[in-house]
């Protein structure tokens, strides 16, 4: 299926030149002046290739069709991550390649969404925010009371974040899944 350019999103499963590519990063880039243009970073499925591309944000992109469908985390082990799907309780095994940096933030029974490609998971889609435990971090100095600074922390799950100065070890915070930025103190 035929999609503008400007569509794609992170995730999304492009054909190009008779291969597929997972799209990792889809910037639209709109100068003052000439032609607007979407840069797509993508690693190729069959081997693991990375490419860029430019298009104009108008330009026609060939989107691979893929089922997104949801599946719970089990566990992983040397073959893989295994999922089983929520409806019929197949069990599928995704490679380490596609679920990429999506790893330390999965959880047993975590629900997320796999794009599938002839039987194959070709990508991962995880819920958009997490509730992680703050487990380091460096004790507040005094005086250090500006909204904008931030010190280094390790979560629960080994994924290291920037955390406003008054959050402590021991502390959960919610963070998006895409970088492991703090958003908020969790509310539980």
């Amino acid at each position: 299926m035929k999609v503008i350019a400007s569509q794609i999103r992170k995730g999304n499963i492009l054909e190009v030149e008779g291969k597929l590519y997972a799209v990792l990063v889809a910037e639209s880039f709109h100068p003052g002046k000439g032609t607007p243009t979407t840069q797509i970073d993508m690693r190729r499925l069959s081997d693991g290739v990375k490419i860029s591309n430019r298009y104009k944000t108008t330009e026609q992109v060939e989107r691979a069709f893929v089922e997104d469908r949801d599946f719970s985390y089990l566990f992983a082990d040397g073959e893989g991550f295994t999922f089983m799907n929520t409806e019929n309780y197949e069990q599928l095994i995704v490679s380490k390649d596609v679920v990429g940096d999506a790893a330390p933030y999965l959880q047993e029974g975590m629900v997320v969404r796999l794009s599938i490609f002839e039987d194959q998971a070709v990508g991962i889609v995880l819920p958009q925010r997490m509730t992680l435990e703050v487990v380091e971090t460096e004790p507040t100095t005094k005086g250090q009371t500006a909204s904008s600074s931030f010190k280094p922390a390790i979560l629960s799950n080994g994924v290291r974040s920037m955390v406003p100065p008054h959050i402590g070890p021991g502390t959960r915070i919610v963070v998006l899944t895409d970088d492991g930025s703090y958003v908020e103190r969790a509310k539980d």
